[in-house]
């Protein structure tokens, strides 16, 4: 509730702003009681006596009143509007018209930042800013027509499902998306928890398309996790930057402050971006005062350059984690350390979304979300469609980025389909000898599973299906965190800082 206060309050704050800004040119009309009434007069005078020579000697169309223009580079507007309310063979749906108008103009900016948002719609995207919300977790954007996967939230279905960064997704239920809105998309994508979504992915040069079915759930905004070990490395990750995102790292901090805490690990992987103020906020805890953390350039003058403020500063040797889904925010902080602090950055290139945008709410509960400026790194690069580089190239190995196995399809001897070739890859990087690695599920497969089953206290079928389907994925999920590249690399960066001081 008190998320929905705040952004009515804001809705509000912004309507009294919008009225604020007519109000002063009231101020330079200034006319007497006595002028205005006698203007009134000559007014209505000339009205009635235009009236009555129209009526007397034109034509019809001479006393037809058309709505006045105001602007007149909308008549084109109003006049396809009106032929077609008058014209149309059936009843337009006004709402509906309108509302194409506007997303009209959006489409024609070819901008996937920018958007018109119906009432439901904005309604969908106002739910991202509150503690949750029920889904599958996936930030997704629209581009060049299709709707691509940014990144999965940590720990949602998505994630857990197996949905990779720069995922394409063809269909959902069966209905193609190809030309939605990413908002369009995200209302089909969404759904109560507990309920089945069904999508079909394109994954890079694969010929074979996806087809994953995923229950949805509660996708609740915690954006940071931690952890400390013997080593006093500090590994946080930040899933994405909301409201809460800076408080959270503080209180993680301090925590590990406290523990002893020799150096951090900053890790802003598959992290879609989110609230600019709080990239920089958390950017000012390390870098000095007075040095830039980021600019940011509107149409008109010249780059604002945001500085960074006094306060708490953690003066610790850090490495910045980004990858393929490390957008805005994420690129804001990662190129601000980078650029001003000395820090790091280890993983591979990220997104490169190097714009800032705006919601502006309009009074039947609608939004208009643009893009307003571009942001620079300190140093004045442009990251945009570009990415930021990192100084130390680290590719997953090839078992992260398997396709995803549907838990409901059999997989047994004489099984013959690139789901097969995923699972004998996994049984493989977990340590298990399927055989000949491709298509076919043979014995030597079935005899893998059965082993694979029989160290996870599974019955020992010898086919892939179920609960052997999630033991699986998860095994190798587990796997994967617990050797992670980009993680170890980081963690012998910051060994060698330590024992060169």
């Amino acid at each position: 509730m008190d998320d929905q206060n705040q952004q009515g309050n804001e809705q509000t704050e912004q309507i009294e702003k919008q009225e604020e800004q007519v109000k002063p040119a009231k101020k330079f009309i200034r006319i007497k009681p006595f002028t205005f009434i006698m203007l009134m007069c000559l007014t209505i005078l000339l009205t009635a006596g235009l009236t009555i020579f129209a009526l007397t000697f034109g034509e019809e169309k001479v006393v037809e009143v058309s709505p006045p223009v105001e602007r007149e580079e909308f008549s084109k507007l109003y006049e396809a509007y009106d032929e077609l309310k008058e014209k149309y063979y059936v009843e337009i749906d006004e709402d509906a018209v309108i509302s194409g108008a506007i997303n009209g103009m959006f489409d024609a900016l070819e901008d996937p930042y920018s958007d018109f948002m119906d009432e439901m719609e904005a309604e969908q995207f106002n739910s991202d800013l509150s503690s949750s919300f029920q889904g599958i977790g996936a930030e997704i954007q629209e581009r060049n027509g299709n709707i691509v996967v940014v990144s999965p939230i940590k720990n949602s279905p998505a994630e857990k499902a197996g949905i990779l960064p720069e995922d394409i997704i063809l269909t959902v239920n069966g209905e193609s998306i190809q030309g939605m809105s990413a908002t369009e998309a995200v209302l089909l994508i969404r759904g109560e928890k507990g309920t089945p979504v069904t999508l079909t992915i394109q994954r890079g040069d694969s010929k074979e398309p996806i087809e994953m079915t995923i229950i949805r759930d509660d996708i609740p905004i915690e954006t940071v996790y931690g952890e400390m070990g013997e080593d006093k490395i500090a590994h946080i990750q930040i899933t994405s930057f909301s409201e809460q995102t800076y408080n959270e790292i503080v209180k993680i901090l301090e925590e590990y402050e406290k523990e002893g805490m020799k150096s951090i690990i900053l890790d802003v992987r598959q992290n879609p971006g989110g609230y600019l103020t709080s990239a920089i906020d958390i950017a000012n805890l390390f870098i000095d005062e007075g040095k830039p953390i980021v600019q940011l350039q509107s149409r008109e003058g010249g780059p604002e350059v945001m500085l960074a403020e006094g306060g708490k500063k953690y003066k610790l040797p850090v490495v910045v984690l980004i990858d393929n889904g490390s957008a805005s925010a994420s690129e804001i902080l990662a190129g601000a350390l980078s650029e001003s602090y000395g820090a790091k950055i280890v993983g591979l290139t990220s997104f490169g979304k190097g714009t800032v945008q705006t919601v502006s709410y309009l009074p039947d509960g609608s939004n208009l979300k643009y893009t307003t400026g571009k942001w620079l790194t300190p140093n004045g690069n442009w990251i945009n469609e570009k990415g930021i580089k990192p100084d130390v190239v680290v590719e997953y190995p090839d078992y992260a980025t398997l396709t995803y196995i549907d838990p409901e399809t059999e997989l047994k001897v004489e099984s013959a389909s690139a789901a097969v070739n995923s699972a004998e890859r996994m049984l493989s990087a977990l340590g298990y000898d399927p055989g000949t690695i491709d298509d076919k599920f043979d014995e030597a497969t079935s005899d893998a599973v059965k082993e694979f089953q029989a160290q996870h206290e599974l019955e020992q079928t010898g086919t892939i299906v179920g609960d052997t389907t999630y033991a699986l994925m998860d095994a190798l999920r587990e796997k994967i965190d617990k050797e992670d590249p980009h993680v170890l690399k980081a963690i012998e960066l910051l060994t060698d800082i330590s024992a060169n001081k």
